[in-house]
């Protein structure tokens, strides 16, 4: 009897086996690498970002509570380094890759906008207002202005101020 007992353990994932954790990270690099960002949720490529950072842990429950707090990826890129320090387990190693990333992809934006012009349509206008306002956690006016040609000529932090893009 007692050896059926152990047969039913096994069978119903009581016996001792490697937890499910285990290669969880190479697993979610792996399907990162090959099949692209789209194949990874906002939570997991959060746990991408974090992983250096916080080498020898679960990131998981951390990323999933960062977004939930914040309520995205972007917001958790975006969110002021003091609202993360918040989070028990998030430590200044980590809100240092984050603000990497945000400011990594700010640049990117940047990049794409000094190529082309900015307000070729209307949807250009609101990505370039997402990208560089949307979770500011000041309220920001900025100054967008024309030519014919549809070239962004002037942008503007605050009301005191105009310069060049």
């Amino acid at each position: 009897m007692a050896a059926r007992t152990d047969q039913s353990d096994k069978t119903n994932g009581l016996s001792e086996g490697v937890p499910h954790y285990l290669g969880h990270r190479e697993r979610l690099r792996a399907r990162f690498r090959e099949s692209g960002p789209d194949a990874v949720t906002d939570y997991e490529l959060l746990e991408l970002v974090l992983f250096r950072a916080i080498p020898q842990r679960d990131i998981k429950p951390l990323a999933k509570e960062l977004i939930a707090r914040f309520g995205s990826f972007a917001e958790v890129l975006a969110a002021p380094p003091q609202r993360l320090a918040e989070l028990k387990g998030i430590g200044e190693a980590a809100i240092t890759d984050l603000k990497i990333v945000h400011a990594a992809a700010g640049r990117l934006a940047r990049g794409k906008v000094k190529k082309r012009p900015v307000l070729s349509s209307w949807s250009a206008v609101l990505e370039y207002c997402r990208t560089t306002m949307a979770f500011a956690e000041k309220e920001q006016f900025r100054v967008l202005c024309s030519v014919s040609d549809l070239f962004c000529i002037f942008r503007s932090l605050d009301r005191t101020s105009l310069k060049r893009p």
